[in-house]
């Protein structure tokens, strides 16, 4: 044994004695832009070089959800024999056989658990470095043969679970003989589902003790099926059944046993709409919902160590839920994650947890967010960055689009003589005298140099934006989707009121509908549907947020500390310079220059989405203009990125070092 669970916290084997570990994790994905899961294996350079800059971070356990290829354990194995004094040990996830839990809607279906006894074999077979694994889609594969078991922390069984399909499990299972095994069993209070765990949990174990190795063991859950109660969540499912890690126990097993949780503080709901642990309060006094739910939860669970393996937030443009103190799914900067994520780390620390593990490592493109999923192609997430989707902007490191580290947003045109594929148009309309375009994965670039009487702060400086025939009218010939408009310190793109999908989507929910007279409506984003008994326990309104708006700053240099990628544009002199994310500009997929259609029939809400061969832009400043420039693409399946850390690993840094 190399890791133990005792009383409360998890214990280390080194210098011949144990001593306490305070676990300081991160999360550890699988892919790079322009790829999904299993589709390309990180490459041993890319792994050692996140390793050294993990430890710099302060971690020393990185989690990974599943197995990865076989490089993942041999970069480990070898950075860690080239820092023997201070390695980098792994937390190793396996991932449930969700097809076949969707499919029967019942984790003690045979076929779920054969599935999944298969996968528990293939992960141990990879950690031992003793299995090869066939050719799979979406799954690693190849020849594992390189031992990491002695940097392995913990096992980490399964996903967050369907409350759904725990329910129907219990129900369908009810009754039966709770689970005995060797290692580990089920008390006579656990439900199937609980039995059902400590089943796969007892099978892990057996196939450890027959390497001769012994470690602890966890799986994983979350708030939806934790084993408290919320009498003030509204949503009946989210609170409907428990998962309880004290009805498992383990037997002849020293490596030992822990719960863990992912938790954020903005989901579920009972986090920010109730008056839940009013009486827990923050260093300022104020009470403070998620370190009231963290008390609680570690009190639960006194008798045996507790990890969060999954807390964070990300540094999106878009917001897909609302939490307690601004602690939002999305709309923060790469500072405010930051000292957010710190804060949450010191939170989860205070309360005598033995770890935390902070979601992610890495910026993932390919990741879905249920609030922008209406409007964005299907199997193409991962061929561009959208920056209204929250989950793919978790990371610590940024994988920023191809052109962000050559274009810094600062009022200037210099480095734009250096750019391949711009298209630049001299303007014979004042104020404007030449307007240049080019593009990369995360937006479109634009560049305009004025008359040197033009001031932005008398005049606003807007650009009509047509993809499709229809639109709101922007001069006597034009009609236009979109409308770019800056003006002074602000800027914003909003949306014609027959085109937004955003009102005709959620009608129903009672989003605000365009007046009449009304030609362009602010961008928006859900954050939350309408609650209405009998399927809540109360009612709560539609909720939607405005995320059009366009920052006016200096980005500053790309591989800077205080880089904002937030900074949209920028005026200095008589140039303007700016960046739009395409997502804003109504489209589905850029790499295939598919958009948002218009709806088939008046009053539908459904959306379609349809190919353009081009993106024309009408600049509407100075007198009425009729001059457009259209802007054309190829399109494209592989992607180019920039890599960087972002401002949130320095505050992550700090708070770790604490």
């Amino acid at each position: 044994m190399k890791f133990r669970t005792q009383q409360q916290t998890i214990e280390i084997y080194q210098n011949e004695s144990w001593s306490p570990l305070h676990i300081k994790g991160v999360n550890l994905g699988a892919t790079l832009p322009g790829y999904y899961p299993g589709s390309l294996p990180l490459d041993q350079e890319t792994y050692k070089r996140w390793f050294r800059s993990m430890k710099d971070m302060g971690v020393n356990t990185v989690r990974i959800y599943t197995i990865h290829e076989p490089v993942f354990y041999e970069s480990l194995v070898e950075f860690n024999r080239n820092h023997p004094e201070d390695p980098l040990y792994f937390i190793q996830g396996i991932w449930s056989p969700v097809e076949q839990l969707r499919e029967t809607d019942d984790a003690r279906a045979p076929e779920v658990t054969a599935a999944f006894k298969k996968e528990i074999e293939r992960a141990v077979g990879a950690v031992y470095g003793e299995t090869t694994i066939k050719e799979n889609a979406g799954k690693a594969s190849g020849t594992f043969d390189t031992n990491a078991a002695p940097y392995l922390l913990a096992w980490h069984l399964g996903t967050e679970w369907d409350p759904k399909m725990v329910q129907n499990t219990n129900n369908t299972h009810e009754g039966e003989d709770v689970f005995k095994g060797e290692s580990f069993r089920a008390t006579e209070e656990a439900n199937p589902f609980e039995s059902w765990l400590s089943k796969l949990l007892d099978y892990t174990a057996q196939l450890e003790k027959e390497k001769g190795w012994e470690h602890p063991m966890t799986f994983t859950n979350w708030v939806t099926t934790d084993p408290l109660e919320h009498p003030e969540e509204p949503l009946i499912m989210e609170d409907k059944v428990s998962i309880d890690a004290t009805h498992i126990k383990e037997q002849d097993w020293d490596g030992g046993y822990f719960a863990s949780f992912h938790a954020y503080p903005y989901y579920p709901d009972f986090l920010r709409l109730g008056k839940a642990y009013m009486d827990v309060l923050n260093e300022e006094g104020n009470p403070d919902a998620y370190k009231g739910y963290l008390k609680e939860l570690k009190e639960y669970h006194k008798e045996m160590p507790i990890m969060i393996t999954e807390f964070g937030l990300p540094s999106s443009l878009g917001v897909a839920h609302l939490g307690q103190y601004n602690r939002d799914q999305g709309g923060h900067s790469e500072e405010e994650q930051g000292k957010m994520n710190a804060e949450l780390y010191e939170l989860i620390a205070e309360e005598g947890y033995a770890g935390a593990a902070l979601f992610t490592w890495q910026d993932e493109w390919f990741k879905k967010t249920w609030n922008t999923m209406p409007f964005v192609e299907k199997g193409r997430r991962a061929y561009w960055f959208n920056y209204l989707s929250s989950e793919t902007s978790y990371g610590l490191i940024g994988m920023y689009p191809g052109l962000e580290d050559d274009i810094r947003i600062d009022g200037s045109n210099e480095e734009w003589k250096d750019l391949k594929d711009v298209q630049t148009h001299d303007v014979e309309n004042d104020p404007i005298e030449t307007i240049s375009f080019t593009h990369d994965e995360g937006y479109v670039y634009i560049n305009a140099r004025l008359s040197e009487g033009y001031e932005i702060g008398n005049e606003p400086f807007r650009l009509g934006v047509n993809t499709l025939p229809g639109g709101s009218e922007v001069s006597s010939e034009t009609r236009v989707e979109a409308l770019i408009t800056l003006s002074g310190e602000e800027g914003e793109v909003k949306l014609s009121s027959d085109y937004d999908p955003h009102h005709r989507l959620y009608k129903d929910e009672e989003a605000a509908q365009p007046s009449l007279d009304q030609e362009f409506v602010p961008w928006k984003l859900p954050v939350s549907l309408k609650f209405e008994p009998p399927n809540t326990r109360h009612a709560h309104p539609f909720e939607d947020v405005g995320v059009g708006g366009l920052k006016r700053g200096d980005a500053g240099a790309f591989k800077s500390k205080d880089y904002d990628p937030q900074a949209f544009w920028e005026m200095k002199g008589n140039v303007i310079e700016m960046k739009i994310p395409w997502a804003l500009l109504g489209f589905s997929d850029p790499s295939q220059r598919k958009v948002v259609s218009y709806p088939g029939q008046k009053g539908s809400s459904s959306i379609t989405t349809e190919s353009v061969e081009s993106v024309e832009f009408l600049p509407l400043i100075g007198e009425e203009q009729e001059t457009s420039f259209s802007y054309t693409w190829d399109e494209w399946n592989k992607v180019t990125y920039s890599e960087r850390k972002k401002s949130s690993f320095y505050y992550m840094k700090e708070a770790l070092s604490n």
